[in-house]
């Protein structure tokens, strides 16, 4: 038990702390790592280059596994759900990818709301504002899980509605109830996880996430094999290791990890919730559209990595390194990450809606049916009509933007946000 001197001394160098600088920004390691708020133009392009791509990369490598990592807990859970015979898989299948699958898309989706607000927010050295930010989100979503109980409640009917055989429904349904802690748990594990992306915390993430799958493995083998609980068991693990993925999220953030963002729980996070809900909203209508497998988890780690970079440089009030940082990810990856990170998660909708729906849709239905392609028809209409109109879209969005002008409104938005609290 420290001594009153000692927890004097510590509390004096924590207040000292808080009033340097979150980055160290003397030396040249510490400003291409994180980046400064200010144009690096006494460099040439290739050095700039290098610096924003290593900046990039630190938020994307370690973003990409922890996605990869938890996707693989849905890969796990099917495969154990495969070993106990084909009803079962199709039936943990169709509960994962249909009910769990929509909902884990419009959830993650509505808590990327946090990589415009808390990006923005730690760009501008509003520190504080980063876990009330988070709290809003948590009451969002959890609220947002709610509302969607009834697609785990009435799974069977819903899945028999949509033409799965009746037994294979019945199944689903039960396992989709069995799941349902399973559901709450996104709404406080995707804003935890925003939240500390959005301060560079990346390999607190990764690691967290790599003993939550370690869990997951030796959970299911344990209550599938051993304890033999069949696709109950199967449906529990899935639920004990997303908790423990939450809880130790949640652990290093109040534990210490987060000393000038997390200050505790604020009476202030009720406040301003309905532009927080239209902003939830609109970025879930926005992720929701694209698709949520395996193949994406490596391009929606490419735009979160964007979606911070962008942010912090806007809330910097640095235009010209957020289109600096533009240039490198569209260079790597996509668009919609830029977009997160200023805020067009609105625009990005309609645009998700118009080019899916109208455009997307209509030819998939055309090459697949009239002309007679099948399921490649189909694709191909999503793809080249759907995918390829949204991207060429974002991407002239991208290069008409004024860039410094989108600092000036970064900087007020923040000011405007922190002001209502």
């Amino acid at each position: 038990m420290p001594s009153n001197g000692t927890a004097a001394a510590a509390a004096a160098a924590a207040a000292e702390e808080a009033k340097q600088p979150l980055l160290d920004y003397s030396s040249t390691a510490a400003r291409s790592k994180y980046g400064d708020g200010r144009d690096d133009d006494g460099l040439d392009l290739s050095q700039r280059l290098w610096i924003e791509s290593k900046k990039l990369w630190h938020i994307v490598g370690p973003s990409m596994f922890s996605r990869l990592a938890t996707y693989s807990m849905f890969v796990i859970t099917q495969a154990f759900a495969g070993h106990l015979g084909d009803h079962e898989l199709a039936a943990v299948s169709i509960a994962s990818n249909v009910v769990v699958g929509f909902n884990f898309g419009l959830l993650l989706g509505m808590a990327s709301a946090l990589e415009t607000l808390c990006g923005q927010a730690f760009g501008a050295k509003q520190y504080h504002m980063l876990g009330i930010y988070m709290q809003r989100s948590w009451i969002v979503l959890f609220i947002c899980c709610i509302l969607l109980l009834p697609l785990y409640l009435f799974a069977s009917p819903i899945l028999k509605l949509l033409g799965q055989p009746s037994g294979i429904a019945e199944l689903s349904g039960v396992i989709s109830l069995w799941m349902i802690p399973l559901h709450f748990s996104f709404a406080f594990q995707f804003p935890l996880q925003r939240f500390l992306q959005s301060q560079l915390k990346m390999a607190a993430i990764a690691w967290v996430s790599l003993a939550a799958l370690v869990v997951h493995a030796v959970v299911s083998w344990l209550f599938v094999y051993r304890l033999k609980l069949d696709v109950v068991g199967v449906a529990v693990t899935l639920n004990f290791s997303w908790w423990v993925l939450a809880l130790g999220l949640f652990g290093y953030t109040v534990c210490g990890g987060c000393p000038l963002t997390w200050t505790g729980f604020s009476i202030e996070a009720f406040s301003g919730l309905w532009e927080f809900v239209k902003l939830s909203v609109a970025s879930g209508v926005m992720l929701c559209m694209n698709i949520n497998g395996w193949e994406m988890m490596i391009p929606l780690a490419f735009f979160a990595g964007t979606g911070v970079r962008v942010a912090n440089e806007l809330g910097a009030g640095n235009g010209k390194g957020a289109k600096f940082a533009t240039t490198v990810s569209v260079m790597t990856s996509v668009v919609i990450g830029v977009a997160i990170g200023s805020g067009w998660q609105a625009y990005v909708a309609y645009i998700n809606l118009g080019c899916y729906y109208l455009i997307g849709v209509p030819l998939g239905f055309l090459m697949g049916w009239i002309f007679d392609q099948g399921v490649m028809g189909i694709w191909a209409g999503m793809i080249f009509g759907g995918t390829a109109v949204q991207t060429l879209i974002l991407a002239i969005i991208t290069m008409r933007c004024d860039w410094e002008k989108e600092a000036e409104k970064a900087t007020a938005h923040v000011n405007k946000w922190a002001n209502r609290t």
